[in-house]
């Protein structure tokens, strides 16, 4: 058997520079994303014990804290040395994107919560990963013209307790 090892990075290649406002955007999403995961805690819990309310209460809220606490745009779609495409992630990894994902999947059983509590939810989790997926797929656009700015006030806007509710507002404008 042949053993071959797959080629090192060339030592010319340049390091990754942050864009201008990097660090704020980053911080700022972090925050959004810690106080979308304290709403999602504060959510009623289901009348008896089931296995969806202990995912609604842990796994959901800490994979929105991961994935906003750990956006990374360094880690966007690029060329990998051999020419093919690596495709990028957002600094989000794959199990915390998995858990994102399965929310419109998961709802269902959780028949406890109102539509509006199920419209924000989805919405959580559209936001983080499309965050993760803009910064994925060009970081400095992203970034530079206040893309994921707005996404983290959508955020924010989709789990304000004093607001008068998503599903509320759609039926206003039909």
């Amino acid at each position: 058997m042949t053993i071959a090892y797959l080629p090192l990075p060339a030592d010319d290649v340049p390091l990754y520079e942050p864009w201008a406002g990097e660090p704020e955007i980053l911080a700022e999403a972090a925050v959004a994303g810690r106080r979308a995961a304290a709403w999602i805690r504060s959510l009623p819990a289901p009348p008896a014990p089931r296995p969806v309310g202990t995912w609604l209460a842990g796994a959901l809220p800490d994979a929105v804290e991961a994935a906003t606490a750990s956006l990374d745009p360094a880690q966007c779609d690029r060329m990998g040395p051999d020419g093919r495409l690596v495709e990028g992630n957002g600094g989000v990894d794959a199990g915390t994107t998995s858990t994102l994902s399965v929310v419109p999947c998961v709802l269902s059983d959780a028949d406890w919560l109102t539509p509006d509590q199920h419209i924000r939810l989805m919405a959580v989790a559209s936001i983080t990963t499309g965050i993760a997926r803009l910064l994925a797929d060009d970081p400095g656009t992203a970034i530079l013209h206040g893309l994921v700015a707005r996404m983290c006030a959508t955020l924010d806007h989709a789990t304000r307790p004093d607001h008068p509710g998503l599903a509320t507002q759609f039926e206003h404008t039909l």
